[in-house]
C-alpha cells in the first residue's frame, strides 16, 4: 500500500493497519473500533487520554467489559445502542452524552459499517470527544441566563412598583416626590436598555458585525457628560476627579460607542472598586508605552482608576474575556468583553492593571487623525498633538466642569 509521506507516518510499516493506527494517532478525536461480534479490535491513545481507561490491555476482550458506557439514564449504553441488532437502514447515531464507569463525561457519535445494504454490522466505529470544554461552555451560559434573569427582574420590578404607586396615589405626592420617582423609573428603564443593548453588542462581535462610525470628537464633552450622569444618580461630586492633560488631540471616533466605553469603566470602577475615581484624558501613543511596545501612532489615552484591592496579576489575562467576572460577584461578565471589542475595532488598545498606591487602573487608546483621510497615524509624534504639553487641568466638581 502506497502512502504519502509526512510526519506522521515516519518510520511506520505500509500495511494498511499501520497506517490506519499512524494517522488516528494524529486526531484530536478518540476513536475505537468494535467488530460483528462486539468484541474491541482498536483504540487510538487520544481515547485512553479522553475516557481515562487503559484500552490497549483490553483489545480482544468483549467491549461491554473493556469499556461499559452509561447514558443519562443510567442505562448500559451498548445494551440500549445495541448496534449488532439495529434495522439496516441506521449507520449510526448523532452526538450523545455517555458517561465511564469513573464517571467521565465524554460525547461520543458511532458509525455502523456493513460489507454492503442489508448485511449484518461488521464494524462499529465510535468517537469520542471530551466534554470539558462543552460543559465549561455550557455553565457559563446557565450562570448567565440566572444573571440576567436577575438583572433584568430587580429594575423591572422598581419600574413597576413605582408607577403603580404613582397611578394610584398621584394627588397624594408633592410635586418633588413625583420628579424622584419619575426619575428613579428613569433610571431603572435606562439599566434594562444598556442589559439589552450590551447583549446585542455581543451578539455582533461574534458575528463579526460590529462597526464603529468615527467622526471628529472632543473628548472633554464626553467626559462632562458622564459626570453630570453621575451626578443626577446621586454620586458624590467629590467622588470623581477628572484630569485633562491638555493640549487633547482630536479624535476621530464613534462618539457613542466612546460613551458606551466610559459608561462600562466607570460604571466598573463605581461597583468593583472604591475611593476615589479618577478619570485622566492625555496625549499619548496607540501602545500607551511612546512607542516603545510596537505602534507608536498618535492617541488620545483615557484611563480610570480607583483606590480599590486592585486586581490580581493572575486573572489581568483573563478579565476581558466574555462571561468573566470575580469570585462571588454577580455581573453578566459582559461590560469589559463590549470595552475591549469597541476599543480595538477603533484601531485601539486596552489594558488593565493595579496603579503605583494600589487601586484597578484601566487604560484605553485611540488613534487619532481621520482614517477616511490617510491621516491615521500621519501626526508627526514630536508636534503638539503627539505629546503632553502645558500643565494638567483638574475638573472636580459641579462648578468646575466644563458646558458641552
Amino acid at each position: 500500500m502506497k502512502v504519502a509521506d509526512g510526519p506522521a507516518l515516519a518510520g511506520v510499516d505500509q500495511a494498511p493497519e499501520d497506517v490506519v493506527r499512524a494517522i488516528s494517532e494524529t486526531l484530536p478525536d478518540g476513536l475505537i473500533a468494535v467488530d460483528g461480534e462486539g468484541i474491541l479490535v482498536f483504540a487510538n491513545l487520544r481515547a485512553e487520554q479522553i475516557l481515562q481507561v487503559r484500552l490497549g490491555r483490553s483489545i480482544g476482550r468483549p467491549i461491554r467489559e473493556a469499556l461499559p458506557l452509561w447514558d443519562s439514564d443510567g442505562r448500559p449504553w451498548w445494551d440500549v445502542a445495541n448496534p449488532w441488532a439495529q434495522l439496516h437502514t441506521v449507520k449510526g447515531h448523532r452526538e450523545k452524552w455517555l458517561w465511564t464507569n469513573d464517571g467521565v463525561e465524554v460525547l461520543a457519535t458511532a458509525r455502523y459499517l456493513r460489507s454492503a445494504p442489508r448485511k449484518p454490522v461488521e464494524r462499529v466505529v465510535v468517537a469520542f470527544r471530551d466534554a470539558v470544554a462543552r460543559q465549561r461552555a455550557e455553565r457559563d451560559h446557565a450562570a448567565l441566563l440566572s444573571t440576567l434573569a436577575h438583572e433584568l427582574r430587580s429594575p423591572l420590578t422598581s419600574v413597576k412598583g413605582f408607577s403603580s404607586t404613582l397611578l394610584r396615589r398621584w394627588d397624594r405626592f408633592t410635586d418633588e416626590q413625583k420628579r424622584l420617582i419619575i426619575e428613579t423609573i428613569e433610571a431603572d428603564a435606562d439599566r434594562v436598555t444598556r442589559l439589552v443593548s450590551d447583549l446585542l453588542d455581543v451578539s455582533r462581535i461574534e458575528a463579526g458585525r460590529m462597526k464603529v462610525r468615527r467622526q471628529e470628537v472632543f473628548l472633554d464633552p464626553l467626559v462632562a457628560k458622564h459626570l453630570r450622569r453621575l451626578s443626577s444618580l446621586g454620586i458624590p461630586d467629590d467622588r470623581i476627579e477628572v484630569v485633562v492633560c491638555r493640549p487633547i488631540p482630536d479624535g476621530w471616533a464613534d462618539p457613542d460607542r466612546i460613551d458606551q466605553i466610559m459608561i462600562n469603566l466607570i460604571d466598573n470602577a463605581l461597583t468593583h472598586g472604591a475611593g476615589k475615581i479618577t478619570v485622566r484624558v492625555e496625549a499619548g501613543t496607540v501602545d500607551m508605552a511612546g512607542g516603545a511596545a510596537g505602534d507608536p501612532r498618535p492617541a488620545c489615552v483615557v484611563s480610570v482608576a480607583d483606590e480599590g484591592q486592585g486586581i490580581p496579576e493572575r486573572v489581568r489575562s483573563v478579565i476581558f474575556t466574555r462571561f468573566w467576572h470575580g469570585p462571588g460577584q454577580r455581573n453578566t461578565g459582559l461590560g469589559l468583553y463590549i470595552v475591549k471589542a469597541l476599543v480595538e475595532a477603533h484601531g485601539g488598545r486596552v489594558r488593565a492593571g493595579n496603579g503605583p498606591n494600589g487601586g484597578a487602573v484601566f487604560t484605553f487608546s485611540i488613534p487619532v487623525g481621520d482614517p477616511t483621510a490617510g491621516a491615521l497615524g500621519a501626526v508627526d509624534p514630536g508636534s503638539a498633538h503627539g505629546r503632553v504639553q502645558g500643565h494638567d487641568h483638574t475638573l472636580a466638581g459641579a462648578a468646575d466642569r466644563p458646558r458641552v
